[in-house]
């Protein structure tokens, strides 16, 4: 929980990866409260007020998964929205004739979002599509399974598209929540 709140705070890409990974968590564990208890609660160390809030978000999140039918896949719709931002935001800044940096990073990618759509990624968006990408990389990566040399270069530059798209989706959002300056 203290986890994702930082990660939310700092890139919000990160933060939708760490989630998707937590919902899998959840889901290895029964999508129980009992199975969290038994396989994820053990590893977290902290005051029993902490243990008690952490237990209290997990909860919440079986819950919100059991209510939203995402017991087996599927992403919560919390998340779901976050990722309807970033699409958003991609789509602008893709379609800024001005935006050189962006739209380089954005046609680097173009041939490994053509093969990923080939592959079963019809129906998602760009970003949609690459967070899928990245987050089955992390998980071959995380199981020690070999990723070819193209696949590790095309993830770089997925990456680097991303990290620019969570800089500026930080930006916004704290250009948004700034506190608005007195004008005499």
């Amino acid at each position: 929980m203290y986890v994702a709140q930082k990660k939310r705070r700092e890139n919000i890409v990160e933060y939708l990866l760490y989630m998707w990974q937590v919902e899998d968590l959840i889901r290895a564990a029964g999508v129980s409260t009992e199975g969290v208890e038994r396989l994820i609660l053990p590893r977290y160390q902290g005051s029993e007020e902490e243990l008690a809030t952490i237990r209290s978000w997990y909860e919440e999140l079986i819950d919100m998964m059991r209510i939203e039918g995402k017991q087996t896949e599927g992403h919560l719709d919390v998340h779901r929205v976050i990722l309807m931002e970033l699409e958003e935001l991609h789509r602008r800044f893709a379609s800024n004739p001005d935006d050189y940096i962006y739209a380089g990073l954005q046609f680097q990618i173009l041939p490994a979002l053509i093969q990923l759509r080939a592959k079963g990624g019809e129906g998602a968006g760009d970003i949609e599509t690459c967070l899928n990408a990245l987050y089955g990389y992390i998980t071959l990566s995380l199981q020690g399974k070999e990723v070819s040399p193209e696949t590790q270069k095309s993830m770089k530059q997925i990456s680097a598209l991303l990290a620019m798209l969570a800089h500026r989706y930080h930006l916004e959002h704290e250009a948004e929540t700034a506190p608005q300056r007195e004008t005499k």
